[in-house]
């Protein structure tokens, strides 16, 4: 077989694969069963965008060669000829094609256009030639590079001139202080901002999460604040965050989508759910039927569960509430809000907050360890957990009568905890034991998260078995 058929060959294969990524973007990847240690490498027309975080030189062998005879493979769809003739520096093969109809801003799946490709290969003529069919001087492919900054980038100087002459803009590269040195170290999860679009009228609070859109999908956001760049400890809370968030997997807890790093500003994207958290669904509900309190019960001990369960170290929540709970589209409910506050370990079992100043004292869910700024374990969270089953049996949160403030210590100072109202019918023995067990005042008699799920099935069998609750009762399942 000779050149021309082989890099025939080649490309045809080359432009009929594609890949997704970690990220959850789509990339052309080589598939050149002549070199396999090439496998892992993003296919490019030679020179790829100068922000790439996996950019690189053409390979001698196959971005340099004698491009004599080659013709476009047939089974290529319109934007890669139009894009394969802008890196050959055919303006021939590229004024046909756009005679034929094709947009000449039409991009790949990485947000490349013809003009870009030109640029990187400095093809002068095929430049003036798009640039007179109005190609936009300033798109910007999915790392934010222009057909300038990758025409800068590989010192194609006769073409930066041009675009520049042309009004063309150099995108600003800010660094942050995740910025790596070597692009290659960029994170699987990094994002391009440009595919976040968070509308400012609704009044962006930084630091909390916000519902902005990512590729037309709803997501969370959260945006580090601009005057957190310069403090330490809210760099270091970020990264706790981060990494924190980017190891979680479960069913019950909230989906971790990527981040910003690179750029300012920073920001943290998570899954979105339209339907609000417990505690707005508490208020609306009132209590719920016993079904569904321990349905939801079992969902929010099956997250918690798998985040005490990481390894190597748990995952202790510390701010376990019904505001920090939210329900999928489905009715599913998902733990969220943890990795937030800042713990240091003094053993693999006993942790103490860095800066206890940061907790809210006035939470009526505050385990009394971290209320009173003591060493504490995984059981905080099942305080937590208690208090919040109780709310979703009797319909109101405890001691409702006081402030949340004068509750806080009640509960956490004075050992209080809130009485049972419901009717026995509706409150089977077992579930009052549960929930008094997961708020005793001492964390050895509070079982974990495993023994709840445990008993809360025990309990939802026996109340089927036994006929408890009559109709009002079903399966959660």
């Amino acid at each position: 077989m000779d050149r021309a058929s082989q890099l025939k060959r080649g490309i045809s294969r080359q432009f009929s694969t594609g890949s997704l990524r970690k990220s959850g973007k789509f990339s052309f990847r080589r598939q050149n069963s002549l070199d396999p240690r090439r496998n892992n490498f993003r296919f490019s027309f030679g020179r790829q965008s100068s922000l790439d975080p996996i950019r690189r030189n053409p390979v001698a062998d196959e971005g340099s060669g004698d491009g004599d005879g080659l013709t476009v493979p047939e089974n290529l769809d319109a934007t890669m000829q139009l894009l394969f003739m802008a890196s050959k520096g055919d303006e021939r093969g590229v004024l046909d094609l756009l005679d034929e109809g094709i947009d000449v801003n039409s991009i790949d799946l990485d947000g490349r256009t013809a003009l870009h490709i030109a640029a990187c290969e400095g093809h002068v003529e095929v430049v003036k030639l798009l640039l007179s069919r109005k190609a936009n001087i300033d798109a910007r492919d999915r790392w934010g590079s222009t057909a300038a900054a990758d025409a800068k980038y590989y010192g194609n100087v006769e073409v930066y001139n041009i675009l520049k002459a042309r009004g063309a803009k150099i995108p600003k590269t800010r660094k942050t202080p995740m910025t790596v040195a070597n692009p290659r170290e960029v994170p699987e999860y990094e994002l391009n901002p440009l595919d976040i679009q968070i509308r400012r009228s609704d009044g962006i609070s930084k630091g909390t999460y916000q519902v902005a859109k990512w590729n037309g999908t709803k997501v969370s956001v959260k945006i580090l604040d601009k005057d957190s760049y310069a403090l330490p400890e809210c760099i270091n809370a970020f990264k706790q965050e981060l990494t924190l968030l980017e190891k979680v997997r479960h069913p019950n807890v909230v989906q971790f989508i990527g981040a910003v790093t690179q750029n300012v500003p920073m920001m943290i994207v998570m899954e979105y759910h339209s339907r609000g958290d417990l505690a707005s669904y508490l208020q609306k509900k009132g209590r719920l039927s016993p079904s569904k309190a321990l349905r939801f019960a079992l969902e929010i001990a099956r997250g918690m569960n798998y985040l005490h369960e990481c390894k190597p170290e748990p995952v202790i929540h510390c701010d376990l509430k019904p505001k920090n709970v939210l329900l999928d589209f489905g009715g599913q409910l998902k733990v969220g809000g943890f990795g937030v506050i800042r713990l240091s370990y003094i053993s693999p079992d006993k942790a103490k907050l860095v800066q206890p100043e940061a907790i809210d004292r006035s939470s009526i869910y505050l385990a009394p360890e971290i209320y009173k700024d003591e060493f504490f374990d995984k059981s905080v969270d099942v305080h937590s957990f208690g208090l919040m089953l109780y709310e979703m049996m009797e319909g109101a949160p405890s001691l409702p009568s006081k402030t949340p403030d004068e509750a806080a210590k009640l509960i956490c100072i004075d050992e209080k905890r809130p009485t049972f109202k419901s009717k026995a019918k509706s409150f089977p023995p077992d579930l009052k034991e549960l929930i008094e067990e997961c708020w005793h005042p001492d964390c050895a008699v509070r079982p974990t998260f495993s023994e709840i799920i445990i008993r809360l099935d025990k309990i939802v069998l026996n109340c089927s078995k036994h006929g408890w609750w009559k109709d009002t009762f079903k399966l959660p399942w």
